[in-house]
């Protein structure tokens, strides 16, 4: 089994293309379709590097793994589904508490399907996947969000948002049904319960200290080295720090973009009569009503 991971400089994600190479037959991780906020265009050239590899290489696509509804960048499953229509998209089968917690935030009408058959798979916890000549295990590991999932494949993991390189830490914990002591319980009890010599592949690295992008390293590693959350680490320690970082941080720059194609199995807003599509985004008038009764 080969690995090979594509960076999105823009978003600090990383995709990965997982093959085997005497049957050809591959699975893709966490899907990227580029999305300018500014314009509102989308641009393909991450999925058309991928795809470049998958036809340079010859395989086989089987499944396209989302490790959870992202929140940084708009998923480009759709888009691969076109191109390779027998592909699956699959994803936890807790999307549907995700897609619950969203309709509110984003006033979906009635019709919005929170069933999750969006997708074209709910992965139960724990449960065995079969690409061709390759066998995978979806490990439940949430505290990022309800729905995350690692995947498990021969000796290699793939973390999404739970484990960072061991310099950067886990992921945050602030997002609907996001919960540290949950991510803590997944980290220490899923993963690090994992053979020391199991690689690591993190869902993003945000190269602290300007250093060059890193996406691999191992279960010994991040039990020995994680910043945040090593096999020293007490679970009030943890919460404590997860939870005191993340009310600091900003809210990622896609959000809403990301998170109401997402949690819809990346397919794009319906377009209008007139061949148009449009994203919502919630106002907040806070401030607006503060000045206001300030006023009077």
């Amino acid at each position: 089994m080969k690995v090979k991971a594509f960076f999105d400089e823009i978003t600090n994600t990383l995709t990965y293309v997982v093959w085997d190479d005497v049957t050809k037959d591959c699975v893709v991780i966490d899907p990227v379709l580029g999305f300018n906020p500014t314009t509102g265009k989308v641009d393909t050239a991450h999925f058309q590097t991928v795809r470049g590899f998958i036809e340079q290489e010859g395989l086989r696509l089987h499944w396209l793994l989302e490790t959870h509804a992202h929140a940084d960048h708009i998923s480009a499953s759709q888009l691969y589904k076109e191109v390779y229509p027998n592909a699956k998209v699959g994803i936890s089968r807790h999307i549907t508490e995700v897609q619950k917690a969203f309709k509110g935030v984003f006033s979906f009408d009635a019709t919005f399907d929170v069933t999750g058959k969006q997708f074209d798979h709910l992965i139960a916890d724990g449960e065995m996947l079969v690409a061709g000549s390759m066998r995978f295990q979806a490990l439940p590991t949430p505290g990022h969000t309800r729905a995350c999932i690692s995947y498990l494949i021969g000796d290699n993991v793939f973390t999404g948002d739970a484990l960072f390189m061991p310099d950067y830490g886990t992921g945050r914990c602030d997002f609907p049904g996001g919960d540290a002591r949950t991510l803590y319980h997944s980290i220490s009890d899923v993963l690090y319960q994992l053979p020391d010599e199991t690689k690591v592949w993190v869902g993003h690295d945000y190269q602290p200290n300007g250093r060059a992008m890193l996406c691999e390293s191992t279960i010994g590693a991040q039990k020995a080295d994680n910043i945040q959350l090593s096999a020293k680490t007490t679970v009030e320690d943890f919460v404590a720090f997860r939870e005191t970082r993340d009310a600091g941080l900003a809210t990622p720059r896609l959000l809403y973009a990301s998170i109401q194609v997402n949690i819809d199995g990346g397919h794009l807003p319906t377009a209008n009569s007139e061949g148009k599509r449009f994203l919502k985004m919630p106002l907040k008038t806070d401030a607006w009503k503060g000045e206001v009764n300030a006023s009077d």
